[in-house]
């Protein structure tokens, strides 16, 4: 509607569209994450309104996090047919109301239809895959940048969202804590339907750093795109576009069934998630809870979390182009692994909460960027994108064993303890067994 006319007045300014798309998404990616993360604040809430115990909240949402991974190979799929407009829409669409209509739930179910399922397919399709292919598509240059600040937008998310989201919940109740998460994606809806397009050449432009005579035709226009200068595009042949099929994902994971590294990403990456959304960005409130802090001081705390993982998730993509992405692996799993043996033995004072969410923060996410060029160097660029997304789907699944397994430990044993050391072993196995992939020299 209105991406070709800021398309041409930000060339004369010497701005590449593409950091719209960028930004676009990077608003879509937060949202889902703070509607991914705000049912950690309302645990306590919920179980005194309704009588639901951890457990059984923790079954949604352990339900939300396994749909939000198994998405990951089919989003790029629903992206390719539909385009990366309508599938943001659909998604923020599904977010919306499966966050809304929880206002108004009244049993058990509905919760588990409305978080567990409407809410995974919606936070699905705009997981970690949009972020890769938007940044696939839209930028030849400055790409690991763009993939560490889209994939930091998780921990913004967290440091939007949740301090505010508990003082809510404090002063008005738990249900005005939602209408910021919803009102904010039918903003980005409005800024998806106004400027979203799926490629460059959509508007006459070649990606960003790409050089122009390389650049593919724009799809059934028969014209070449323009570059920076403000060219006029110049007739040619299109190149066709091979389309993905549904059957595709399961060709890849017959294709890498037998694959050692795959096996390694896969494992480290159920880890990951194991410990991190399932078990603390679910339960940390909740968990402070037991210990007699209320959920404003919690969720602060989370957010503290929030800006070490931002700065720490760009910092590991810039590391991840310089040293062996192993061992880079090897350090951020023992140090997450330490810091969750160390946590219920930190007195959940402000100095020892502190100390926990700079160690703990600055690795939340800064294991994708190694991850991901672990998968690429093993399984080459083309393969690299769908084989992640089963190797994320690996990490969801394990974000929802904690999210299930923490709850049921809480319901039956009364505390997180088990839960905190199970996650923090397994840490430390996931920083020897990463060593076991075949060593690619850089």
């Amino acid at each position: 509607m209105f991406a070709q006319p800021l398309s041409n007045w930000l060339r004369r300014h010497g701005i590449h569209f593409a950091w719209v798309i960028a930004f676009i998404c990077f608003l879509t990616m937060l949202t889902s994450s703070a509607a991914l993360g705000l049912p950690g604040v309302l645990l306590q809430p919920l179980g005194k309104e309704y009588g639901w115990d951890t457990e059984q909240i923790s079954s949604a949402l352990a339900l939300r996090f396994a749909l939000y991974g198994l998405m990951g190979p089919f989003a790029a799929i629903l992206m390719d047919r539909y385009g990366l407009r309508k599938v943001i829409c659909a998604a923020l669409v599904l977010v919306t109301a499966g966050m809304a209509l929880a206002t108004r739930m009244t049993a058990l179910w509905q919760l588990v239809v409305l978080w567990g399922v409407v809410l995974g397919f919606g936070s699905g399709l705009t997981a970690l895959v949009l972020g890769a292919v938007v940044a696939n598509r839209w930028f030849e240059a400055r790409r690991g940048l763009v993939i560490g600040m889209l994939t930091a937008s998780t921990a913004t998310g967290q440091l939007v969202f949740l301090p505010g989201a508990a003082w809510l919940i404090e002063n008005f109740g738990w249900r005005a804590a939602i209408f910021p998460v919803c009102l904010c994606a039918l903003l980005v809806i409005i800024l998806a339907v106004c400027f979203m397009r799926d490629h460059p050449e959509d508007l006459g432009l070649t990606a960003y750093g790409a050089i122009p005579s390389a650049a593919a035709a724009a799809p059934g226009s028969g014209m070449r795109p323009s570059t920076m200068t403000g060219t006029r595009p110049v007739a040619t042949t299109p190149a066709p576009r091979t389309r993905l099929s549904i059957g595709d994902p399961f060709r890849m994971l017959g294709h890498v069934r037998g694959n050692q590294t795959f096996w390694i990403l896969f494992a480290t990456f159920f880890i990951c998630g194991l410990s991190t959304n399932g078990l603390i960005q679910t339960h940390f409130v909740s968990l402070c809870g037991d210990f007699g802090l209320s959920a404003v001081p919690a969720a602060s705390v989370l957010a503290m979390m929030g800006a070490f993982d931002f700065f720490g998730t760009i910092l590991s993509g810039w590391l991840s182009d310089r040293y062996d992405n192993r061992k880079l692996l090897f350090w951020y799993y023992s140090l997450r692994g330490l810091s969750l043996l160390w946590l219920p033995h930190s007195e959940f004072t402000f100095y020892g909460l502190s100390i926990f969410a700079m160690f703990y923060g600055l690795d939340w996410v800064a294991t994708v960027p190694p991850t991901v060029r672990l998968a690429g160097n093993a399984f080459g660029k083309e393969r690299a994108g769908m084989v992640f997304g089963w190797i994320f789907a690996g990490h969801q699944l394990g974000a929802a064993t904690a999210a299930y397994g923490a709850g049921a430990a809480r319901t039956l044993l009364l505390s997180y303890t088990p839960a905190l050391y199970v996650a923090g072993g397994a840490c430390l196995i996931a920083a020897l067994i990463v060593l076991g992939i075949r060593r690619v020299h850089y």
